[in-house]
């Protein structure tokens, strides 16, 4: 096991980010409209452009490897498995002209991974709006050496537990991906009242705290059972909608007569990553889910991401053994990668 000290630079993060320095044109026509461009902003950063318009201004550590690197130093950080942006996940799109945007994302990954001397590692993106791309895309990713795919928490309006999205899990599961589910383009945006930012703050955990309970209300981890899957922001709302689908399943007889496990069962062996900025939180996620299931995630390198997640585990957990798995060993193991693997 490796030791963790408060100036531990060991630490998993499973939730990080890429946005290419640049998208190609699209040369074929005509050009979708939702396909995005990159625009000239202050500084070191850009402007991402998507429908003519500026979705997000991101900075240059978006891409730059050897910044990131850097500032992974400053998280306590040994490794980082990158996943693009999750609006460029592109599921809106026509299915030929979102394979070619991911199949270039995908690379533009490599390349970053490449480049980091075993400082990063790639979880890819396939394009689920059609399932024989998406799996052609798959055993590409998983041939150059991906860890696995981020997945939307819905997929055009349909939860990750839809049946017809089964035959990813299947795949994933035969060829040892990973899968690290995100939230996307939420449910509910017309019940907040606010600013834009509500999107990410409150109805990202909504949406993917449905996107876990579809998981669990369709067997999909009992049915494969060696798929490694995890979820963002904690899971979301799911810690509080596992008493009522536990309860329910005892109340309505199509509910438990539907479970082929129990949603607490299934629950823990499901993984999520640590990021709800909250040391009760984080020890309440450990106690309902369990101190193996739980690894760091930042959403770095956006505004609104952990930038001390080693610390504010050390700070929410005084035995060393649940540091270490929440640090570092969960996230390894969910990555299948070495528990002894170092930078």
């Amino acid at each position: 096991m490796v030791e963790v000290s408060p100036r531990c630079s060991c630490g998993v993060d499973v939730h990080a980010h890429v946005v290419p320095e640049n998208f190609p044109r699209y040369l074929r026509a005509p050009v979708p409209p939702d396909w995005p461009a990159m625009a000239e902003a202050q500084a070191c950063h850009r402007h991402v452009m998507i429908n003519g318009k500026i979705y997000r201004t991101v900075s240059d550590r978006a891409w730059d490897t050897a910044k990131r690197v850097a500032d992974m130093a400053e998280m306590g950080l040994s490794l980082q498995a990158i996943s693009p942006m999750p609006e460029l996940l592109s599921y809106w799109m026509e299915a030929p002209a979102a394979a070619e945007l991911l199949r270039y994302i995908n690379d533009q990954i490599a390349e970053m991974v490449a480049a980091s001397n075993g400082r990063l590692i790639g979880l890819g993106a396939v394009p689920l709006q059609d399932m024989d791309l998406a799996l052609t895309e798959l055993h590409r990713l998983m041939a150059m050496g991906f860890a696995g795919v981020e997945l939307g928490s819905n997929i055009n309006g349909r939860p990750i537990g839809a049946p017809e999205f089964d035959a990813i899990f299947a795949a994933c599961s035969e060829l040892g991906a990973a899968v690290f589910v995100h939230a996307l383009r939420p449910a509910g945006m017309e019940r907040l009242i606010g600013p834009p930012a509500l999107q990410q703050i409150l109805a990202y955990p909504s949406d993917i705290g449905l996107a876990a309970a579809s998981v669990i209300t369709t067997n999909l981890i009992v049915r494969h059972p060696n798929l490694r899957i995890g979820f963002s922001h904690g899971g979301g709302t799911l810690g509080l909608l596992l008493p009522r689908l536990t309860e329910g399943a005892k109340v309505f007889p199509l509910l438990g007569e539907r479970l082929l496990q129990s949603p607490a069962e299934q629950a823990r062996r499901l993984y999520f990553d640590a990021l709800v900025f909250d040391e009760p939180a984080l020890r309440y996620l450990t106690g309902l889910f369990g101190d193996s299931q739980v690894m760091l995630g930042t959403d770095y390198p956006f505004n609104f991401h952990d930038r001390t997640p080693v610390d504010r585990v050390m700070s929410a957990f005084d035995d060393p053994a649940i540091q270490e798995r929440l640090i570092r060993s969960n996230a390894l193991r969910f990555l299948d990668r070495p528990t002894g693997q170092t930078a």
